[in-house]
């Protein structure tokens, strides 16, 4: 049962737009608050401008919650671009997107183009000051789950006009979200965690969890971020 004052935002992006429909309907049954959807990419090439608009808008009309649109072309290799964000953010049920692409300079683009409650969250802690200086409202981050309170506090410095003290906890952090992103993956983050005293746990296959060597990295990362002390 989730607390009522925690927004729960689901998964939905499906290969199909019928298929994330349903899907989107079921979550919100549960109690979902919002669908982050994510593009098709298995047919890529047909995945023009065109093509997603007609996908993204059609999940919107037939969502009984709010949409948020995903960009991760790290994973479909597909980038939502800025003339389809923009357009979309015109939709009354599309509220906002999570940008994982990690260029601030796109982000800053959709931000000149998009309608004004149109809300950008950053998906990557690599570009999380310089997203938020840029006018994000917040992020959806790996990060986060091994280092919360620092990404709280990197939001808050930033809300203040704190923005030196913001830049250097930046950059303290972003040897530690390389290692739980690119370098050492989900299995990592979740050895990470292990080690924070968060619940981890291995990663669902086919994933494999960290070697020891592996392990013994993360944690030597961490110490030196002043997150880990022994």
């Amino acid at each position: 049962m989730t607390p009522d004052h925690i927004q729960v935002i689901a998964g939905t992006g499906c290969e199909s737009t019928q298929e994330t429909i349903e899907l989107t309907r079921d979550c919100a049954e549960i109690g979902a608050h919002a669908a982050l959807v994510v593009n098709p990419y298995y047919y890529g090439g047909k995945m023009n401008e065109a093509a997603l608009l007609a996908y993204f808008t059609a999940v919107a009309d037939h969502s009984p919650i709010p949409i948020l649109l995903y960009n991760v072309p790290k994973f479909t290799s597909i980038n939502l671009t800025c003339n389809l964000v923009a357009q979309l953010s015109r939709h009354p049920n599309i509220i906002g997107i999570k940008d994982s692409t990690g260029n601030v300079i796109q982000l800053g683009d959709i931000a000149n183009h998009v309608a004004a409650d149109f809300n950008l969250l950053v998906g990557t802690a690599g570009a999380l000051f310089g997203a938020l200086a840029l006018g994000c409202v917040g992020g959806v981050l790996a990060l986060a789950n091994v280092a919360p309170q620092i990404c709280v506090q990197i939001y808050q410095l930033v809300q203040e006009g704190q923005f030196e003290a913001a830049k250097k906890l930046q950059l303290k952090m972003i040897p530690v979200n390389q290692a739980v992103t690119a370098t050492y993956g989900v299995p990592g983050l979740k050895a990470a965690m292990d080690m924070l005293g968060y619940f981890g746990g291995d990663p669902r296959p086919p994933l494999l969890p960290s070697s020891e060597k592996e392990k013994s990295e993360i944690r030597e990362i961490l110490k030196k971020a002043d997150l880990l002390d022994t």
